[in-house]
């Protein structure tokens, strides 16, 4: 410490100069004193209220809130013309008795609509008065047109509380700053060093050289410190430490004048080698290492490099730097720099989803920990990284997944299914170890406990994925207990076992050594805990061994006293979602099993991903209910024979509008979304038409009335709104319409007025006639009739005033932009019902066009980068339009964008470069499994709204009918259940619709399905004309023969 003193002195005099120091003063942007400056803002039906109380200078100002149960916000706003610097720092003082809800500090431009913030989530709010700073790196575009995300200039500013528990609190503001500072110094961070010994050789520590190294003097307590010139600002330091030369225990320190030390890290633990230290957000000209304690009587360093701020930003930023360091295969793919995918475990509405890697880890809980395997053979740790991987599902549908390893010198099947009931659900993991040589080999199988989500770190959204904390790690008799909580219980008794702290390394650098670990307990500030359940066995050729583990999700688990039997819990496990999800039958080729299993394995993932009556869309990601998911999910679901879920949904979900009639665009745990999405209003009086319609349940119609009238009221309100003159002046297309809103996803940036809100309102309109009608309500079912054909025909005329002002021939998205958006559009047809009323050719061109740039991205004429599979919906509007073949090429593009594709299922964005690390939404995404169902059972079977009939077959490909053809059986309907056989010999077209079905006014339909004109029909025996190309079917039940035409005949056997 001596030399480090003499050092500060010969420093003393440029110390000042070459730190961090203003460019400019500091300066007074707000000082809270006058409680007239600042407008109150809150969310419908939050509260809140503003008071003056004593500053740490002056006055101060106090935000009162109160949730009232929903979600929103609270908070304050004040116009504030601020013209920022190059480099800054933003201050406030804050104190608070606050749940822990978002801080947002958010700063908008002249227009409003370009938003910069900073948003600090579950926020811990001081209780004293406390100095908060952000610097520029901090403050982010949050959302806005503006492609330029730089902040130049700002108008306004916003301090707010945003529900993240809800409740009700004080958070209290004062004396807001800003400090211009020195532009970001990103030069390489350069160091002097100062040891207590052998300073002959000192700078060795820091000079990048691994091949050099410094031995310390034998003394067991020391300091190394290190310079950096001026105050910098730096995100961790890594050690490499000279074999058995390492302190198991130092001290970390940093100052930014070498007097005043403060502590970052306490290691006490070390285990030599490389220590990574995450040091974020650090600002100091000096670093101190104080060692205390080794396993040697010196201390040898190969190198100490400090590390840039993004070394440690996050955790998940810490980890992936620690990885590139580590033997490739040591961390997931999602720290490994490519895209992981992975599946859903779980019970039909449980309160928790379990997770399964492509590569076998198994995430048991929302946010939680990982077990993972690995298999040490001839002391090589082998991982993902070292074995061919596959995915397989039981039976080829069920949510019984698993996943499969194989090696030249074994096989590893790991199986996963959830049991039990939603109080008390378990996660069974079985793996299986197979000697596939021709040799006897000892093998280990290690389980490896790890600090990481099977969700991977680029998942951001609502439940970040990667890091997720463990401090505590324990391992009792095959029991591990995570951060005090048993967790796993091996039923397979483990041949070894051990934790350790991260300080110690990761478990998975000790698998293969002999002598493992000793420590079955840690205790870790760093929250990186990890461990592993080891098994060592002798297999010889063709032998097996399996080892069980039961992992809790809900409530405590009790093993049954005869033992666990995990062939029989899985047998029972796969019988009950067989029963769930065989309730609609469909009999297909063997080119269609996969939309079969599909389908099954679709409605499987639905059911999973709803919490109690809870309809998501994701379980990580989208964990929230959005009424538009909730409503489209409804409806795969009602088809499949699940409307008990749809019931539950929907007596869960109405009771959270907004006393204003506003239907929530969203709900969860803290209650309704105030966000204002037009669609939902719609979609919400849709959903229970179609329950009513399928169920024909009068009672909860009745139930549900005062719902559909307040959102038809809400409706009503915001149309005439924009029905004004002052408005069809401002722009021909707004009038009459929903106002603008961002319930598009493409619209976020900016809201506009958006024909997706505009047609599920339409929906609206239509469904709330009929319910009116059927509850015998003919005044107010004659009034919503004439808002409904009054805003028909003002939504006519805005698609006209939008086409001809944008100079297009298609359908636009919106009325601002006259954007291209099919897969938007195709609701006017489904659920909408429109497409025999809608601007033609417009209708068509919008779908050609779709189908052409289709074409282009699936051959490799068009670049694209992505996409997202609600384009299922396209296929639902090929049908419609009579375009069979169409339909199935598309349907075989998705198809193959399955992730995996034994999984059955889909993410909600599909990467053009799988590999490469993307946001995908969530994996299954529910909303898209049920555009997929949606769009699938079209292919069979369709309500045609324009003249009351069920279309059939009409997108099924002509060669299945073939052979023994296909066959539906057991489809819900609003008119009963729906079977038919459809089986093509080659003179004849037969087709035989089963008993159960009550015939819609319309009747049934058979589109001709070939070229040419259609050959002669009889309905039981009895000759009937075609409509054109359609065969229209009165009677049921019903036995159709279609003659094949000769030339038809002659045709396909030229062709063959």
């Amino acid at each position: 410490m001596k030399k480090l003193s003499i050092l500060l002195l010969l420093s003393a005099a440029v110390l000042a100069g070459n730190g961090l120091a203003a460019t400019g003063a500091s300066r007074v942007l707000a000082k809270f004193d006058d409680i007239g400056a600042w407008q109150l803002i809150t969310s419908p039906q939050v509260s809140g209220s503003l008071r003056p109380v004593s500053g740490n200078n002056g006055r101060a100002l106090c935000l009162d809130y109160d949730f009232h149960e929903v979600s929103g916000y609270a908070g304050i706003r004040r116009p504030l013309d601020v013209a920022w610097p190059e480099n800054y720092q933003v201050s406030f003082n804050l104190r608070g008795d606050s749940p822990a809800n978002d801080l947002q500090f958010k700063l908008a431009d002249a227009s409003g609509d370009n938003v910069w913030w900073v948003n600090r989530t579950r926020y811990d709010f001081p209780k004293n008065w406390t100095r908060v700073s952000y610097r520029k790196r901090h403050v982010t575009k949050a959302w806005g047109p503006d492609p330029d995300t730089h902040l130049r200039r700002s108008a306004s500013v916003e301090f707010i509380v945003y529900s993240k528990v809800g409740g009700r609190g004080t958070v209290c503001f004062d004396q807001l700053t800003l400090q211009p500072l020195p532009k970001e110094d990103t030069s390489a961070l350069t160091t002097t060093v100062i040891a207590d010994t052998a300073t002959a050789l000192q700078q060795r520590i820091a000079d990048g050289r691994p091949d050099t190294v410094w031995i310390s003097g034998g003394v067991k307590q020391q300091t190394i410190s290190l310079d950096l010139g001026k105050v910098r600002e730096f995100g961790g330091a890594v050690i490499q430490w000279a074999p058995g030369l390492e302190a198991s225990r130092y001290v970390v320190q940093a100052s930014s004048d070498g007097r005043d030390w403060r502590k970052l890290r306490d290691v006490t633990a070390g285990g030599g080698g490389r220590d990574w230290l995450a040091l974020p957000e650090t600002e100091a000209r000096y670093l101190r290492f104080d060692l205390v304690d080794g396993p040697n009587w010196r201390y040898g360093i190969r190198d100490i490099s400090l590390k840039p701020l993004d070394f440690a930003a996050t955790p998940n930023d810490f980890i992936h730097s620690v990885g590139r360091d580590l033997p490739r295969g040591s961390l997931p793919r999602g720290f490994s720099d490519e895209q992981p995918y992975w599946t859903l475990l779980g019970l039909d509405g449980g309160r928790e989803q379990a997770l399964m890697g492509e590569d076998g880890a198994l995430e048991p809980v929302r946010s939680g920990f990982s077990v993972e395997p690995f298999v040490v053979l001839d002391g090589k740790v082998l991982g993902w990284v070292n074995v061919r991987t596959s995915q397989s599902l039981l039976d080829g549908y069920l949510p019984v997944p698993s996943v499969q390893w194989q090696h030249d010198d074994f096989g590893l099947q790991v199986t996963g299914f959830v049991q039990g009931r939603a109080e008390q659900a378990q996660l069974v993991a079985r793996y299986r170890l197979h000697n596939t040589g021709k040799v006897a080999r000892d093998y280990r199988l290690a389980l490896a406990v790890r600090p990481l989500q099977v969700n991977p770190p680029r998942q951001f959204l609502n439940t970040p994925g990667g890091v997720s904390r463990i401090e505590r790690l324990a391992i009792d008799n095959g029991t591990v207990s995570v951060n005090g909580q048993p967790r796993v219980f091996a039923q397979t008794p483990p041949d070894a076992a051990f934790a350790t702290a991260f300080d110690s390394k990761l478990a998975v650098t000790h698998l293969a050594d002999k002598r493992l670990p000793g420590m079955h307990e840690v205790r870790d500030a760093t929250g990186l805990a990890s461990g592993a359940l080891v098994y060592d066995w002798k297999l010889e050729p063709g032998q097996s061994r399996e080892v069980v583990l039961v992992l809790p999700q809900t409530g405590a688990w009790a093993a049954p006293a005869t033992g666990f039997d995990a062939d029989k819990a899985q047998q029972q496990v796969a019988a009950m979602w067989r029963q769930k999800l065989d309730r609609v039958r469909l009999q297909l080729p063997e080119a269609g099993q996969p939309l079969a299993d599909t389908l099954r394995t679709a409605l499987a993932h639905m059911l999973i991903s709803r919490v109690g009556p809870s309809l998501q869309p994701g379980t990580r990601s989208y964990a929230r209910s959005w009424i538009r998911d909730g409503a489209m999910i409804s409806e795969a679901l009602l088809r499949l024979g699940r409307g008990d879920a749809v019931r539950q949904y929907l007596e869960w979900y109405a009771p959270y509008q907004f006393d204003s009639g506003m239907v929530p665009c969203c709900v969860d745990a803290r209650g309704s979304d105030p966000v204002p999405e037009n669609d939902s209003h719609g979609e919400l009086i849709h959903a229970i038409a179609e329950y009513w319609r399928h169920t024909g349940d009068d009672a909860f119609l009745q139930r549900m009335w005062p719902h559909v009238q307040g959102a038809w009221h809400y409706m009503e309100k915001l149309r005439l709104d924009e029905r004004t003159e002052e408005n069809r002046a401002r722009n021909p297309g707004f009038y009459g319409m929903m106002p603008a809103s961002i319930s598009h996803e493409g619209y976020s940036a900016k809201p506009v007025h958006s024909y997706w809100d505009d047609f599920w309102a339409l929906r609206g309109y239509k469904d709330a006639v009929d319910l009116a009608a059927a509850l015998g309500l003919e005044e107010e079912a004659l009034a919503m009739a004439a808002s409904r054909d009054e805003f028909r025909r003002d939504l006519d005329d805005s698609l006209h005033a939008a086409m001809a002002a944008h100079k297009i021939d298609f359908l636009p998205g919106s009325v601002e932009l006259g954007d291209f958006d099919a897969t938007s559009t195709t609701i006017a047809l489904a659920p909408g019902g429109e497409q025999g009323r809608l601007p033609q050719p417009a209708l068509d061109n919008t779908f050609e066009r779709y189908w052409q740039q289709f074409v282009a991205r699936r051959d490799g004429r068009r670049e694209w980068k992505d996409y997202t599979p609600y384009e299922w919906r396209n296929v639902a509007a090929f049908v419609r339009l009579g375009w069979r073949e169409r339909a199935w090429k598309a349907s075989e593009f998705f198809f193959k964008d399955r992730a995996p594709p034994a999984w059955n299922q889909w993410a909600e964005v599909v990467s053009h470069t799988p590999r490469e690390p993307f946001f995908l939404g969530d994996l299954p995404h529910a909303w898209v499994a049920s555009d997929f169902v949606r769009s699938a059972l079209d292919m069979f079977a369709y309500e045609r709204e324009v003249d009351a009939s069920i279309v059939l077959a009409a997108g099924v490909p002509t060669a299945w009918f073939a052979g023994k053809g296909i066959a539906l059986d057991g489809l819900r309907t609003p008119h009963g259940l729906l079977g038919y056989s459809l089986v093509r010999s080659d003179r004849h077209l037969t087709l035989q619709i089963a008993t159960g079905l009550q015939s819609p006014a319309g009747g049934l339909v058979l589109p001709w399905p070939y070229e040419g004109a259609p050959g002669a029909a009889t309905i039981n025996g009895e000759p009937v004309e075609w409509d054109g190309d359609e065969l229209r079917i009165m009677t049921l039940p019903a036995k159709v023969e279609i003659a094949i035409p000769a030339e038809l005949r002659r045709s396909e056997r030229g062709q063959r």
